[in-house]
């Protein structure tokens, strides 16, 4: 079983031998946004919802707690809590990953010279605890899967893996191991810092207590590194896009990591065996999020599915264009302050030219994205992009984004390959398979698009659309 909680709902996921999904439960997830640019949520309730969705996926399937080979745990990477190391209860609410609240100390490190990001958990630690003031020696730091293998194991657990500290902000990538020197820069006491272990590989016991049954804790890896893994990006230049609440791309590079000039950042994909594997990773901020808000916040479209049809039923956006960055820029531009904006429109406009000209924005965004990491890697990258994640199941937007990029974009037969990718590194670590070669077997694929029309008429879309997108870019919140 994987337990995948992400920014926008948490999912349990089993996998049978064959590789097949046996049951999915899923629950939505509630972020709070007492801020312009703070985005917080509550950490029991993201404990809540992953066992919830557990229970209700064993009941699904028959299947017992006791009767699992191992669970894995996926992650929404960066969101930082800290806990009561004695109670095991939040001492402030999970600062997620999109928060920006700390952009201006951000800003004052970088020009230090420190290699540090707004996503990045580090400086979100550093503010927890000089807000709450509590004792180094009564809490403990984690991201999102350190806190639930706590809870799972009744306290038994404080650990993270090496693809999830390396997305802190904290990690020494030359000694897997925390930086003593940024966490004395920070302020931030080593004791107060997860171990680091393996992928794959067992961490802990789910307490019988909690979970109704001991079962080896035996996978953790953050969502986009764990997507990889159930995309089989094994090889050097495979490159696949998340499509999430945010659409993340990433590009595997090797046994090093590359520093990016094109505003990626390089991160670990998985420690397996004590074998470091890397990946360049760029960011679109605001991608699935940008639908969600088409319905919740213009209430324009029924539901998420109903984008691609709405689209669809024009055949081009009728001048309308979109910038979504909804919350700030990411991947090449790196601006968090920037804001959304939608402009072109005239009084023949519909929401069918809104809605298709926020999933054309969303598809540049990408081509802007692999474009940054082409640039960064040269020639070793696959040709082929694999998409995954909720939005990945819009045959519009895939189609758009073959048409951005230029390239063959497939989609797997399952989608959620975040949480597929926990279900793996934790089969491979208690012998369900037994290597990455055996996995390769279970690919299922489900479909691919190519790219329509030339390559000129290509390139003029795409750079009319950065005509008019540009200047918006400037454009910030105060």
């Amino acid at each position: 079983m994987a337990i995948d909680a992400g920014t926008t709902g948490a999912r349990a996921l089993l996998v049978d031998a064959a590789g097949g999904v046996v049951a999915l439960a899923y629950r939505e997830l509630n972020t709070s946004y007492p801020r312009p640019g703070w985005v917080e949520m509550d950490p029991e309730a993201i404990v809540d919802a992953c066992m919830e969705a557990a229970r209700e996926c064993l009941a699904h399937a028959g299947v017992q707690p006791a009767e699992l080979a191992g669970v894995g745990i996926v992650n929404q990477r960066a969101t930082t809590i800290v806990w009561d190391r004695r109670t095991l209860r939040p001492v402030y609410p999970a600062i997620v990953w999109q928060d920006d609240r700390t952009a201006p100390r951000v800003a004052k490190l970088v020009e230090a010279g420190m290699f540090v990001s707004t996503m990045a958990s580090a400086t979100k630690l550093e503010w927890i605890l000089a807000e709450t003031g509590v004792a180094a020696a009564d809490v403990c730091f984690g991201t999102v899967d350190s806190w639930l293998a706590a809870k799972l194991s009744d306290g038994e657990a404080h650990v993270t893996d090496s693809s999830n500290a390396s997305c802190t902000g904290l990690y020494d990538p030359f000694g897997d191991r925390w930086d003593p020197a940024l966490l004395e820069m920070l302020r931030i006491p080593p004791a107060a810092m997860p171990e680091i272990a393996a992928s794959s590989g067992v961490v802990a016991s789910t307490s019988r207590r909690v979970f109704g049954a001991e079962v080896p804790i035996a996978g953790m890896a953050g969502d986009q590194q764990a997507a990889m893994f159930a995309e089989l990006g094994f090889a050097t230049g495979a490159m696949k896009a998340t499509l999430g609440t945010s659409a993340m791309v990433d590009v595997h590079i090797g046994d090093a990591p590359v520093l990016s000039s094109h505003g990626a950042f390089p991160l670990v994909l998985w420690k397996l065996h004590d074998q470091v594997a890397w990946c360049l990773e760029g960011s679109v901020v605001t991608a699935g999020a940008a639908v969600q808000w088409l319905r919740d916040g213009l209430g324009i479209i029924p539901s998420l599915e109903a984008s691609g049809t709405v689209a669809a039923s024009v055949p081009d956006a009728g001048g309308v264009w979109a910038l979504p960055a909804l919350q700030g820029l990411g991947t090449p531009h790196q601006r968090p302050k920037a804001r959304a904006r939608i402009g072109g429109m005239s009084r023949a406009t519909t929401r069918a030219h809104v809605v298709r000209a926020v999933l054309e924005g969303i598809a540049y965004r990408v081509r802007e994205v692999v474009d940054a990491l082409a640039a960064d890697v040269g020639d070793a990258q696959d040709a082929r992009l694999r998409v995954d994640g909720g939005a990945a199941t819009n045959d519009f937007l895939l189609q758009q984004i073959a048409n951005a990029t230029g390239r063959e974009v497939e989609r797997p037969a399952c989608v959620q390959a975040s949480a597929l990718g926990g279900a793996y590194l934790a089969g491979l670590a208690t012998g369900v398979w037994r290597d990455a070669e055996e996995l390769a077997g279970t690919w299922r694929s489900g479909g691919t698009w190519a790219p329509e029309g030339s390559d000129e008429a290509r390139e003029r879309r795409f750079e009319r659309w950065r005509s008019r997108v540009g200047p918006c870019r400037e454009e910030t919140l105060d």
